[in-house]
């Protein structure tokens, strides 16, 4: 699960933020919260990661890979026995926030409570009316874990989430920190809170912590993340090349709205994210988390501005086919990105100053020619959108060669790729989407 994300604070009382107890919350307006609860779910995105095909909504089962073995995503349904029928709001609370079960033993942080941590009283209040009134119960177990043993002792997770992860209070103290009363802290909450979109974007550390939590705490911040699934997370900030310097509010907002806009198109673990989650937002908290990212300042300030450069378009069009990866593009790629690179967006994305394609590691571009990707249709535009998987049809070579080509066209400035970066990045390759069946074509 990726991606775990993105209200209306509310304070109701001592007696029911840790009562705990349903029954207990005769007195509120249940439909209202649920309905509410509903919204928190699908900003923090849980869905994504807490729902497999097959097994129920929230019946969990989700396998996460980890260098260690596989972990699974919980059941989450108000099942009293495989769910969390039984949890208390605090002891609910304590879980979402504070990474700890109701037994007392810690969660992995493929669970993002670092940043859950800074959702509101209210929000949590919601959502757990939402999960417990709102959602089927499914009695269904969660498989276990395949981590070896002495591995799976959870023990030292209890120093972990006190070394990286914040407390409650601690969290709750830097939200409320000075911020205008705009949207721009209604979308820092959004973003650094339930949207958890640091779980991916933000580098990490050698014990796979977040190194930064938040804005407030440094620039590296949704500057980019490591490899997930085999493709690796753009930075978010106002980098040149790499980030979102360029893209309008409108640009961000159609984006997370819709997978796609004049710039480019989700793939990988974004596309989840977009479709479980902030398409379902309303466009005035797009609009808050669109203001509140054009208001990062640059990581990486050195870089230069892109500029379209003419002269690969100029070559292909007079038929100069020469340099290398050209005729392999011209074969494969350019009847829908076209010998200009603008493609013709938003079905068929520009790959001149696209930033995935500027990346340090090539390693998105590399998998997406390789596998595939498939945008499935989104409330707001229905239409699915497929790229065709070429790791069987053309070379290594031939891969390497074309995503060489890709990467230094048009103004474009990054790396050469090598046949043994390919074939390196082959042992990682995710499998065809379109194949796995995992995203829904209409």
């Amino acid at each position: 699960m990726k991606y775990s994300l993105f209200s209306r604070a509310a304070f109701f009382g001592v007696a029911a933020v840790l009562a705990g107890s349903i029954s207990e919350l005769r007195a509120e307006d249940t439909s209202s919260l649920i309905t509410q609860g509903k919204y928190v779910a699908e900003a923090s995105d849980c869905s994504a990661c807490h729902t497999v095909t097959g097994r129920g909504d929230f019946a969990g089962g989700m396998e996460f890979k980890l260098p260690i073995g596989s972990i699974y995503s919980s059941n989450i349904t108000p099942d009293p026995t495989h769910g969390i029928g039984a949890y208390s709001e605090a002891e609910f609370s304590r879980a979402v926030r504070e990474g700890v079960r109701r037994d007392g033993a810690s969660l992995y942080p493929a669970m993002p409570f670092p940043s859950y941590a800074r959702m509101s009283d209210g929000d949590i209040h919601a959502l757990y009316v939402y999960l417990m009134k709102g959602v089927q119960p499914v009695a269904q177990a969660t498989p276990h874990n395949g981590i070896p043993w002495p591995l799976s002792i959870r023990l030292p997770m209890t120093i972990w989430r006190a070394v990286f992860s914040p407390s409650v209070v601690a969290a709750q103290k830097d939200v409320n920190r000075s911020l205008p009363n705009d949207g721009i802290g209604r979308g820092a909450y959004l973003v650094e809170g339930p949207g958890h979109c640091g779980a991916c974007h933000s580098p990490r550390g050698l014990a796979l912590q977040e190194k930064s939590l938040s804005n407030s705490s440094g620039s590296l911040f949704l500057s980019g993340g490591a490899a997930i699934d085999g493709f690796v997370p753009t930075s978010l900030r106002q980098d040149q090349r790499t980030g979102l310097a360029g893209w309008s509010e409108d640009d961000i907002v159609q984006f997370l709205a819709t997978g796609r806009n004049q710039r480019g198109e989700a793939f990988g673990g974004m596309t989840d994210a977009i479709f479980h989650g902030t398409q379902h937002l309303t466009d005035a908290d797009l609009h808050a988390m669109a203001q509140y990212l054009l208001s990062l300042r640059p990581n990486q300030s050195t870089l230069s501005a892109w500029h379209y450069d003419p002269s690969t378009a100029t070559a292909l069009q007079a038929g100069d086919a020469s340099a290398q990866g050209a005729k392999v593009y011209v074969d494969h790629c350019a009847a829908c990105h076209r010998s200009d690179g603008r493609g013709y967006a938003p079905a068929f994305p520009p790959l001149a100053g696209n930033p995935v394609l500027m990346s340090d590691d090539p390693a998105s571009l590399v998998h997406i020619v390789q596998s595939g990707a498939v945008l499935p249709g989104m409330a707001r535009a229905p239409s699915a959108l497929a790229m065709p998987a070429y790791g069987s049809t053309i070379s290594t070579q031939q891969i390497a060669d074309v995503v060489t080509f890709i990467r230094k066209a048009w103004g474009n400035n990054a790396s050469p790729v090598t046949r043994e970066t390919v074939e390196n990045l082959q042992k990682t390759a995710p499998d065809s989407v379109i194949q796995k069946g995992i995203i829904p074509l209409n």
